[in-house]
């Protein structure tokens, strides 16, 4: 009897580890692990083009928006990328996302990157290692970065703007809306619903000029059934702010990989804002693709595959 327990609980901790074999790693996944590693470990990142309406300055600005998510080795103790040396415990697969949004106000551009980093193997947790965001306009230039340390999150704003120009912060552990991506990406079911805490997203943070702290929101997931989106049903994963005017709804596929299909904020007036104003984001394009690989000439023909304008 002991003998068969023995053998049980070790196939079950086989079944529950990480194996890392370089880019073909394999990870069980909360969800569904070999359609997971399927889709997630085969050495391509998902790319999705969006077509954005950005709200600022008291309009609905044109745009364009991308989402890059791809695994990656991580080392999570120097929170950064794993590229070489001895693999030790703290190597963690991570699902990485780089989200960008590009628009014009006027004769001048605006371009924010934010990059979120979230183990994989315990996305149940609701804890995410990293949170990095900067925004460039001819006015200048802003970055924010948060890591989690000792259960904390603690980071830095540096700034351009005299008010902001260099700041740091210590923040509790609590769900980042930056993170409700990847989360979603990996196991929507271990998003949190009813009242939380939250630490809104930090592009909103600079275009905003808010402070860098937790704010209440009520989180609620419904349906919806809009054929412009989609020929089925979708998920709406919806963040509506308590203690400020703000609104966030992603609509997603209810089924695994969980697509992306579109999203909106909504905000209220100020800070140059007459009025309140919703920003949406409507899928055109999607592939899956080596893309670091790709980077001849040649490659450029994929930006017309991706539906990419050239600017």
């Amino acid at each position: 009897m002991k003998l068969f327990l023995l053998i049980i609980f070790s196939f079950l901790g086989v079944l529950f580890s990480c194996t890392v074999v370089g880019s073909k790693e394999k990870v069980v996944s909360p969800t569904d692990n070999e359609a997971f590693g399927n889709y997630w470990y085969q050495g391509k990142a998902e790319l999705t083009r969006y077509d954005l309406k950005q709200a600022r300055y008291g309009e609905i600005h044109d745009g364009e928006a991308v989402m890059i998510f791809v695994t990656e080795d991580f080392l999570a103790d120097q929170q950064v990328k794993y590229e070489y040396g001895p693999r030790s415990n703290s190597v963690a697969s991570v699902l990485k996302l780089n989200a960008t949004r590009k628009f014009f106000t006027g004769i001048y551009p605006y371009s924010i990157m934010t990059s979120v980093f979230t183990p994989v193997q315990n996305a149940g947790s609701g804890e995410t290692f990293k949170v990095t965001s900067s925004s460039q306009e001819w006015c200048g230039h802003t970055y924010m970065q948060a890591n989690l340390r000792e259960d904390r999150y603690k980071g830095f704003l540096h700034s351009y703007f005299q008010a902001e120009v260099e700041m740091n912060f210590d923040l509790p552990n609590v769900l980042l809306e930056d993170a409700v991506w990847t989360q979603l990406r990996i196991d929507p079911g271990s998003l949190p619903q009813g009242n939380v805490k939250i630490i809104p997203a930090f592009h909103h943070l600079r275009l905003r000029h808010l402070p860098m702290k937790t704010e209440d929101a009520r989180i609620t997931v419904g349906e919806i059934v809009d054929e412009r989106l989609s020929d089925r049903p979708l998920n709406v994963y919806r963040i509506e702010y308590q203690s400020i005017e703000r609104t966030l709804e992603i609509k997603y596929e209810p089924e695994f990989p969980y697509t992306i299909v579109a999203w909106s904020e909504e905000i209220s007036s100020g800070f140059g804002e007459a009025k309140p104003l919703k920003t949406t984001a409507i899928r055109t394009h999607s592939i899956n693709s080596p893309y670091w690989s790709q980077n001849d000439v040649a490659d450029s023909t994929l930006r017309k595959e991706l539906g990419l304008e050239y600017k």
